[in-house]
């Protein structure tokens, strides 16, 4: 009985000094309330509208609590404040009062708020009258008035619903949407069912609320006796205006919802382009027969959920066909590597409306190689669609195939360039590549356009690995510029090496290194296991529920317990690199205290620095450095220097003041064995080192 905004009457300044005389007329009262004071005048009109003699009322607006009923009172005040709060000029309300004798009588009030030039409140001037009258005219037509006011709340209901039903992706969104306490429940119905139709069957996907199932009723045949059945068999809705009804006609199903109260039951077929997709069932209990305007009402609500229904399953279907594809593309399984634990994850993204979307390009691999080193990949091909996830298929295929084929890191990532542009896509994909020697902890890192690695130590810090890159694939090949450097890192037993595409680092708002810093601070309070730890990062990725996938990969290398005889290190070195000249010392210096020469380090490094040196000094062209444990007889370290140069090194004396022709007296002096060996177009000059027994 509110009617906020109605026009307040306009008063002169000294109100209520010389109360309007039309006011009186139309036995209208006015009053006055000072809001600083509390103070609360009224005129002897608004005494008779309240039944107040002048003697019974003091100015404070408690006083009228004799004569407004509590529940009045309360509902009257928060409809001012609230008008006070929110800055409106005016409000208006019925309330009732009771008189003397102890009648109620409808009173009505309409007040101006004035406001000073901060707009505080600090004044309230209006009227009060007797509203009896007015509103026993209306009484013949409430009945009228509010069955049209039922009428358009479920009208607004189905409105409401099918709005919401229109963000459904799912048959749970939808049946979520339904059982929503905002939903149905407005329509007065006591409980929900719903069926899907499968294979000439019902099969229940919704009851509520809890409690309420019915036995027997879990997957029903369509020629049955039941309810649903009946609405899917004849493509009509079955309404049930009596207990008496529904006993008769349900014999099967009556007995069992004879505990729950039921009185009335509307059941609609959800017919989706012209065939019956599911049914649904509203139960009331305080309800016996339904109006032809609540029927159509109903049957409205059924096609609206019907369409949704259908929308939602072919999404779902599309979502399977999408995982599907997706999960054929990714590795079937992941190697087991010895000295090593090794955890992957993908995410789908999510971007609400679109079939398709839910397959990206992202991909992880894990590749054994020879000699105990194991291959990583991440990798993201531009695009969520189908054509994405095919590129990222095959690209994933050649990686694998150029890595087994022992390319060094720089040159599987230069050849997978230079396939993807020639595959004639117009995507482009970031990568990175990881080749790890467990054996010693050496890690040779590639970067394609990708974000870099990170490494959780295993005292449980985590920090980024800055790694210098290339261009992404495909357009590295397309610019002419295939020079990936090769980083190389070193994984102690306990370290984990942690490699994701963007979709696990990039948040809403934040750039991305403040993405990568917030991924470091969660690594570092993860647990301590690889596989717990994916879950734990891949589950913060669901509940930020980003558009884009995330892909995952984590090896942590375990220390052996019997040390074994290292493989193969290789490290490519360009002239006028130095960088790639301290990587290769790097390598050098770890594959030697992990192969067990420490002893011999020094020379090992001395002389294999003394080869390099030589290698690009005297040739044109770059070097390539092996380093490798033999173990047929003594057990030996032999390092390798591969040049494009077919000249052979000559061993000469040094003049008296000059240092240079002391290399090879060196490599002579401080070596077990050295020699020459020509390789194709060039040659390679090795040198072997005896490693104690005992190591």
């Amino acid at each position: 009985m509110v009617d906020r905004g109605a026009s307040a009457l306009s008063l002169p300044d000294d109100w209520p000094a010389h109360p309007d005389p039309i006011l009186a007329l139309n036995r209208m009262g006015s009053f006055d309330w000072d809001l600083d004071n509390g103070l609360f005048h009224m005129d002897a009109q608004a005494h008779e509208v309240f039944d107040l003699r002048p003697d019974e009322y003091d100015d404070h607006p408690e006083s009228l609590a004799v004569r407004v009923p509590t529940a009045e009172g309360h509902r009257l005040d928060t409809l001012v404040s609230q008008a006070l709060k929110d800055g409106s000029e005016n409000y208006g309300a019925y309330f009732r009062i009771r008189r003397r004798d102890g009648t109620l009588r409808w009173t009505h009030t309409q007040g101006y708020i004035r406001r000073d030039e901060t707009g505080r409140p600090r004044r309230v001037i209006g009227i009060v009258r007797d509203a009896t009258q007015e509103l026993s005219d209306t009484e013949a037509h409430g009945e009228q008035a509010a069955q049209d006011a039922a009428r358009r709340e479920q009208t607004n209901v189905v409105q409401l619903t099918t709005a919401a039903l229109a963000h459904a992706r799912s048959v749970q969104d939808v049946i979520d949407v339904l059982k929503d306490t905002h939903g149905l429940t407005h329509l007065g119905a006591t409980s929900l069912v719903m069926g899907q139709v499968e294979a000439g069957r019902i099969r229940l996907i919704a009851e509520g609320p809890a409690g309420s199932f019915v036995p027997g009723t879990e997957v029903t045949r369509i020629d049955e006796q039941y309810p649903m059945s009946e609405v899917v068999r004849t493509l009509t809705p079955c309404f049930i205006e009596s207990p008496q009804e529904f006993a008769e006609r349900f014999p099967i199903l009556w007995p069992n919802l004879a505990d729950l109260n039921i009185t009335a039951a509307a059941y609609l077929p959800l017919i989706a382009q012209g065939r019956p997709i599911g049914a649904m069932g509203l139960l009331y209990s305080d309800r016996r027969g339904f109006s032809p305007e609540e029927r159509n009402v109903l049957l409205a609500l059924g096609s609206s959920i019907a369409q949704s229904l259908q929308r939602a399953m072919f999404y779902e279907q599309e979502k399977d066909l999408a995982t599907g594809l997706q999960q054929a593309m990714l590795p079937r399984s992941i190697p087991s590597v010895r000295g090593a634990d090794v955890a992957v994850r993908y995410r789908a993204g999510s971007a609400a409306g679109t079939f398709g979307r839910d397959i990206g390009g992202d991909w992880y691999d894990l590749i054994p190689l020879p000699g105990g080193r194991v291959g990583a990949v991440i990798g993201d091909v531009q695009g969520h669609d189908t054509h994405a996830a095919a590129v990222m298929g095959q690209l994933r295929i050649v990686l694998r195939a150029y890595a087994a084929e022992g390319h060094t890191p720089a040159t599987v990532m230069a050849r997978a360039s230079v396939f993807l542009h020639e595959l004639d896509t117009d995507r482009f994909a970031t990568c990175l590549y990881a080749e790890a020697d467990l054996a010693t902890g050496v890690v040779q890192v590639v970067r394609a356009g990708h974000i870099d690695p990170l490494i959780r130590y295993a005292d449980g810090s985590c920090r980024r690995i800055p790694v210098q890159g290339g261009l992404p694939l495909g357009l590295s090949a397309e610019f002419g510029s295939l020079d990936y450097p090769v980083a190389t890192l070193e994984l102690d037993p306990g370290n984990t090496l942690l490699l994701c595409t963007d979709g696990l680092v990039e948040l809403p708002g934040a750039d991305l290194d403040e993405g990568m810093q917030t991924l470091t601070a969660l690594i570092r309070s993860g647990p301590d296991d690889v596989r717990d730890l994916a879950d734990c990062l891949i589950d913060v990725a669901e509940e930020r529920d980003g558009d884009d996938d995330v892909a995952l990969l984590l090896l942590r290398r375990r220390g052996l317990e019997v040390q074994q005889p290292g493989g193969r290190l290789q490290q490519h070195v360009a002239p006028g690199d130095p960088e790639a000249l301290t990587q290769a010392r790097h390598m050098i210096r770890a594959a030697v205290r992990s192969w067990g020469a420490r002893d011999r380090a020094d020379e090992i490094e001395l002389v294999a620095d003394e080869l390099i040196t030589n290698a690009l000094m005297h040739t044109e062209g770059a070097a390539i450095v092996t380093l490798r444990v033999l173990t047929d007889g003594d057990r030996r370290l032999r390092v390798e220097v591969e040049d494009s140069s077919s000249a052979l090194p000559r061993r000469r004396e040094a003049g008296e003041s000059g240092v240079s022709g002391r290399g090879l007296l060196l490599v002579d002096l401080l070596t077990d064995a050295w020699g020459v060996e020509a390789r194709g177009g060039g040659k390679c000059v090795w040198c072997e080192f005896v490693m104690p027994a005992g190591d």
